[in-house]
């Protein structure tokens, strides 16, 4: 790779950043950097840039943030760039064709899953979700579908009982960066040939809903566990206790713990130790998080908010 090499950049969360400073630091001409632009934040509502768009303007790269790529002046822009290639890292736009053709390698794509699992909005949560022993990631060729350009690189990463939602984003963000920087330049010098990816094995991670984190006791203890991981540690998968607050839990893991017959799921069973049935099997909660508290765990909790055994959450 010669540093003179023309790209841009095209990404907007904290995902996508460890991808740009990669890129920034091999050499590579990033001659725009494309994010979503700035929204309202915090506590006065003022408009934060993207994480992308902070660690560009860090390193005085020029920054676009156009509300719509359909616009015949957007497209003529980037087409004025006269790129080698764009690379698109989680940016949360679709893009359209001109875009993906304007290039002269194309578009090159970061997706977190070994694809064709997992295409979609969101590949960490439902490989978590569906207790998932591996995953990895993928640098992609774009093409006018969802996630299913041919395959430049894979590289796989296991997933274990430990793993939730940050830990296996920033693994993911970190591995996808450096299989991005080796991929770029081995393709761009015609030492990779685009794989199609197999019609076999194609999942899709869909956008995630504010149901998805609601917990349903009446679940396999399994699933709750999974639940916990793949929304913590935020936004974090949600309960509601006797008195009407709700309460995330963070972590949760199952237990030898047996209910009685004809108990309802969701009762407490053990107070002291935060057992809770479940509609097979029973779990323990061991981090959780009340309304406008910081995360504690389930000792912590229960010093603050004694439960008794009979209790149920909803």
């Amino acid at each position: 790779m010669t540093g003179t090499r023309r790209i841009a950049f095209l990404g907007s969360p904290d995902f996508a950043v460890p991808s740009l400073r990669a890129l920034a630091d091999a050499g590579y001409d990033i001659v725009r950097v494309y994010c979503q632009p700035p929204k309202p934040a915090g506590r006065g509502h003022k408009e934060q840039p993207a994480p992308v768009h902070a660690e560009a303007e860090s390193r005085g790269i020029e920054v676009a943030t156009p509300e719509r790529l359909s616009e015949t002046a957007v497209q003529q822009a980037f087409k004025a760039l006269e790129l080698d290639a764009a690379v698109v890292v989680a940016y949360g736009k679709l893009l359209p064709p001109v875009f993906l053709h304007a290039p002269r390698l194309g578009c090159i794509n970061v997706h977190a899953s070994l694809l064709p699992r997992w295409r979609g909005a969101a590949p960490i949560q439902r490989a978590l979700l569906a207790g998932d022993g591996e995953t990895g990631v993928t640098i992609m060729q774009m093409d006018e579908g969802m996630d299913s350009g041919p395959i430049l690189a894979q590289e796989r990463l296991s997933i274990d009982n430990d793993t939730d939602a940050g830990t296996l984003h920033d693994s993911l963000a970190d591995l996808g960066a450096r299989t991005l920087v080796s991929t770029l330049g081995d393709y761009a010098e015609g030492r990779i040939t685009p794989q199609p990816q197999p019609d076999h094995g194609v999942t899709y991670a869909r956008k995630l809903a504010p149901e998805d984190r609601r917990i349903d006791w009446k679940r396999p203890a399994i699933a709750i566990t999974r639940q916990a991981r793949a929304f913590a540690p935020k936004p974090g998968a949600t309960a509601t206790l006797p008195d009407g607050e709700t309460l995330k839990i963070l972590r949760a893991e199952v237990t030898t713990s047996t209910a009685p017959a004809g108990t309802q799921p969701g009762t407490v069973l053990d107070a002291s130790l935060f057992i809770v049935a479940c509609g097979q099997g029973a779990v323990r909660l061991t981090r959780v998080q009340r309304s406008g508290k910081s995360p504690m765990d389930a000792d912590s909790f229960l010093r603050g908010y004694p439960l008794k055994a009979g209790d149920v959450l909803s």
